[in-house]
């Protein structure tokens, strides 16, 4: 049987489960997990297969990533949870509410989501493919590479945790994600069938992910919204925990109908 994979948790109530980026963990999402406890809902955010303590899967790829993110939202027995993916992780939420909507409530997607297309790639990929290939460490690579796609109103101690998350990834298996990232491939079509209530966060200066990207993603799913952070770069959840915070608890509530504590 196959193990689940590392997660931790906090709170109890309405399950929202975090999957991070291919630059982070389950660090990337430390302050949202406290804000939603404090709200009432259980917050888990997981070590993505490969990561953290958390088992490598063989073949990887969004199916086998999807597979494990799928027993573990049955693990959890909450019934049909939130999906909050950054990044990689946002990819993978849409792929999960594809192949399991029924496990699925709603979809918050951070800076990421929609197909990479030839830019996207250059902008997103081939750098961090290039600094693995440096023959640099990571905590090297975190330290040049985390500066270059923040924005100019990021909180410093954001960025840190952003360079701290990257710094303790297994290089491997950010070779593995980084070259998984190219294969999503669910296009127009399929994101229509997508029928739960979805927001995009992204941050007005992403680079990687830039606001007409996730917009034209807003326009593809049935029900999305588009909220675009000035200032901030592609860690929104980091660089503004309070503003990426405000509109995730808004979001929830509105969807569920309930009142926040």
């Amino acid at each position: 049987m196959a193990l689940l994979p590392h997660f931790t948790t906090l709170g109890s109530g309405p399950t929202v489960l975090m999957l991070h980026d291919a630059d982070g963990s389950h660090l990337s999402f430390a302050p949202q997990v406290e804000t939603l406890a404090s709200a009432g809902y259980r917050a888990v955010a997981w070590d993505m297969p490969g990561y953290g303590h958390s088992a490598p899967i063989e073949p990887y790829g969004f199916m086998g990533l999807a597979q494990s993110c799928t027993r573990l939202m049955e693990a959890l027995q909450g019934g049909a949870v939130t999906l909050v993916g950054h990044g990689l992780g946002a990819m993978l939420a849409l792929e999960v509410a594809l192949r399991q909507p029924k496990l699925v409530r709603q979809l918050v997607l951070c800076a990421g989501g929609r197909a990479l297309d030839a830019a996207s790639e250059a902008a997103w990929v081939a750098p961090r493919l290039a600094a693995l290939e440096s023959g640099q460490g990571m905590d090297a690579i975190a330290q040049s590479l985390v500066p270059r796609y923040i924005g100019t109103g990021s909180l410093p101690e954001g960025v840190r945790l952003a360079s701290h998350a990257l710094s303790q990834v297994n290089p491997s298996a950010w070779r593995r994600a980084l070259q998984a990232l190219p294969t999503f491939s669910r296009g127009a079509a399929e994101l229509a069938r997508v029928q739960v209530p979805v927001l995009i966060v992204g941050g007005a200066q992403d680079r990687c992910t830039p606001p007409e990207a996730l917009q034209a993603l807003a326009h593809v799913l049935p029900d999305a919204r588009h909220l675009s952070l000035p200032t901030i770069g592609h860690w929104p959840q980091l660089e503004d925990p309070e503003s990426f915070d405000g509109a995730l608890l808004d979001f929830l509530a509105e969807s569920s109908g309930r009142v926040l504590h």
